[in-house]
């Protein structure tokens, strides 16, 4: 606790009621969290498994709880919560299933799971074309999202369309309900209406949750935030730490008022401020400071720092988008040699991944290492999760999830009312549905040449099964995927023939990434199966392992301003800071222009020392080239703490050849 400024120990310290942590960035919340978990276990009597500490992601989540595990020793700590309200929510449903109506073993569907039994139910209604697929799912999430059911939503329509697509939302509630099967929206909307709906339920909870506390408090949505108030109920048993200046996710249903409620719902509420920055030079928080003043505020803070002055802001003009991505990296090359840095300490960002990819191509002509942050990890690509999927069920046939992706993967003619009627029996016998697909009870509900078809493949897949025990397990799985015709499949849905064998190379990998798995555990145990291969490639915490290896390695980092939130970099550059790309042409059109000057902030504040800001005069656009107008964010930052290059009198293309020069010197002095 001593290594805590009187503000952060007023917000661990503070237990007669409910406060909000206004925690500006770079400001110790995480320490707060956790210095506060320690001193309710250890000086308050609350126990470990009577605390929850709820945050957005589970990297998050483990930190955190690696963090109270320090300052909490022996098993004090055992039982704590630290999780994603997600994580709370399928917790809940687990322990509450009999109460919701599930059988045990249901699924969750992922977002991915939910746009294909969508497009299913769209193409057999025929009201509304597939092409509006996104709009549909988006638009049930925000409706889950703000505890809005089918019928709510239908009451709620103000269109022809919007009619359409809550009749689609209720067929789909049903599908999900017949299939055993929850969405990712429904880990929090459920929950919410058990409560609701079941008092002895909420008590229950309550009991068992005596102290919560929430992190990044304005992410929030309204399921979430009324899942918080059912559990804390008039208690105040609350800590919630938050910064309205960092909402920058209102497109996924963040709500930031949700922190302004609090007062309205908590009258006695206790704000306490955390405004000292321990990451930033003073002047890159002067200009962010200055920057979102001109954003309305209900609690109004300003980031300070004792870190010193710092460098002025880089304000760089260049030519077109191909000399700006020529300036910063010839900027990080000589950079990194005059300031004795590592690659990994440049981080550069942008609105839009459509920037990265000229970024890509200057800095491997330079021959810099780079990562980017936020691309599709193999075991998330279409074609490896619909492998996975069968492989999973051939191990462990009660994978319903897996079974209702392949079956209709490549088609087989089977649609949703068949697999609704066999959802609806497996849940009255309480068996997974390819057990039930073999009972002479399905026979009733079942037309005989829908039953056929699935017979077909069930009978199919327990050849393939008994095959991967008795054989070659990966010669199983080489026929599998060529009796699926897989490689027709890809073919016929991919939009290049390139495209499709990519694809199917995925596949190839995964095959070779089996057997090398069994080999391995054939020679360490004796034992090498396809069931122990296929354990070890779905557990989640394996790939977050490989990500976290990355970010270990010396490499530049690339990624979207979004994407940037909560990391810190010594050296950052901002690229693409004009009109439609920061603020996005869309957000301009949709007059949001407030959330645009909130993500700047955070691009902004994830400086440590320096931070570089670059912008094209010219970019080219469908194939046009456009004169292109510096954000009007630039004109809101102290004139007097930003070093201009490129604007004025200076020659875009004198400076472009100044840098050649100033790096053909740099290394032939290496």
């Amino acid at each position: 606790m001593a290594k805590l400024n009187p503000r952060q120990n007023e917000a661990v310290h503070y237990i007669d009621g409910p406060s909000l942590v206004l925690a500006g960035a770079g400001s110790g919340k995480t320490s707060v969290i956790t210095r506060k978990i320690a001193y309710l276990i250890e000086h308050c009597g609350i126990s470990a498994r009577n605390i929850a500490s709820l945050t957005f992601t589970n990297k998050a989540a483990r930190e955190m709880k690696e963090r109270v595990g320090n300052l909490v020793k022996g098993s004090a700590s055992r039982g704590l919560t630290v999780s994603t309200f997600h994580n709370l929510g399928l917790n809940i449903i687990r322990r509450e299933y009999k109460l919701l109506g599930f059988k045990p073993g249901f699924s969750i569907f992922d977002a991915e799971d939910a746009r294909s039994l969508l497009k299913e139910l769209m193409l057999r209604e025929g009201d509304l074309d597939t092409d509006h697929l996104d709009r549909v799912q988006h638009q049930i999430s925000d409706w889950k999202n703000n505890l809005y059911g089918p019928d709510q939503a239908l009451s709620k329509a103000s269109s022809k369309g919007e009619e359409c697509i809550a009749h689609i939302y209720k067929r789909y509630n049903s599908a999900l309900l017949a299939y055993n099967a929850v969405d990712f929206d429904d880990l929090i909307l459920v929950p919410v209406q058990l409560f609701l709906n079941h008092p002895e339920a909420l008590e229950r909870w309550r009991r068992k949750i005596r102290y919560l506390l929430v992190d990044e408090y304005q992410d929030t949505n309204g399921s979430q935030y009324l899942l918080v108030k059912l559990l804390v109920g008039d208690r105040g048993s609350l800590t919630v730490v938050g910064d309205d200046d960092q909402s920058i996710y209102a497109w996924r249903g963040a709500n930031p008022e949700n922190l302004f409620l609090l007062q309205q719902d908590f009258p006695n509420l206790k704000v306490i401020k955390l405004e000292q920055n321990y990451r930033s030079t003073s002047r890159i928080l002067k200009c962010a400071n200055h920057l979102i003043a001109n954003n309305p505020h209900v609690f109004e803070k300003a980031l300070w720092s004792d870190k010193g002055i710092g460098e002025p802001l880089k304000l760089i003009r260049c030519a077109n988008e191909d000399a700006e991505a020529e300036r910063v990296a010839t900027e990080i090359f000589m950079q990194r040699q005059v300031r004795s840095a590592r690659y990994s300490d440049f981080a550069i960002l942008y609105r839009g991944n459509h920037q990265a990819r000229l970024l890509e191509i200057k800095l491997q002509q330079h021959q810099i290492p780079y990562s980017i942050n936020g691309g599709t990890s193999f075991f998330a690509k279409t074609e490896i999760k619909d492998i996975m999927a069968y492989l999973r069920l051939i191990v462990n046939p009660a994978d319903d999830n897996a079974f209702l992706r392949v079956i209709n993967t490549p088609r087989r003619q089977i649609g949703t009312s068949t697999l609704e009627a066999l959802g609806s029996y497996a849940s009255e016998r309480q068996i997974s549905l390819l057990a039930a697909c073999g009972e002479m009870g399905i026979q009733g509900r079942i037309p005989q040449k829908n039953l056929e078809r699935i017979q077909r493949f069930c009978r199919w897949l327990e050849q393939i099964e008994a095959s991967s025990r008795e054989g070659d397990p990966v010669a199983t799985v080489r026929q599998m995927i060529e009796d699926i015709d897989y490689e027709s499949w890809l073919h016929q849905n991919a939009s290049s023939p390139k495209v499709a064998e990519k694809r199917f190379e995925n596949i190839n990998y995964l095959v070779e990434s089996i057997r090398t798995i069994i080999a391995r555990d054939d020679e360490e145990s004796g034992d090498g199966n396809l069931e122990g291969a296929i354990r070890k490639l779905v557990l989640r915490d394996l790939l977050e392992r490989q990500s976290e290896q990355e970010d270990e390695l010396d490499q530049v980092q690339l990624m979207t301003l979004h994407a940037s939130k909560g990391l810190e970099f010594p050296y950052v550059f901002m690229v693409g800071m004009e009109e439609d790309l920061l603020p996005h042409r869309t957000s301009i059109e949709e007059n949001n222009i407030e959330e645009e000057r909130r993500l700047t902030y955070v691009g902004i504040t994830r400086a440590q020392r320096v931070l570089h800001m670059t912008l094209a005069g010219k970019r080219k656009q469908f194939g046009e080239v456009w004169e292109t107008t510096p954000s009007r964010f630039l004109d809101e930052l102290p004139e007097e703490d930003i070093e201009k290059s490129g604007f004025g009198e200076h020659c875009p293309e004198k400076n472009q050849s100044r840098g050649r020069e100033t790096l053909d010197s740099l290394l032939s002095s290496l």
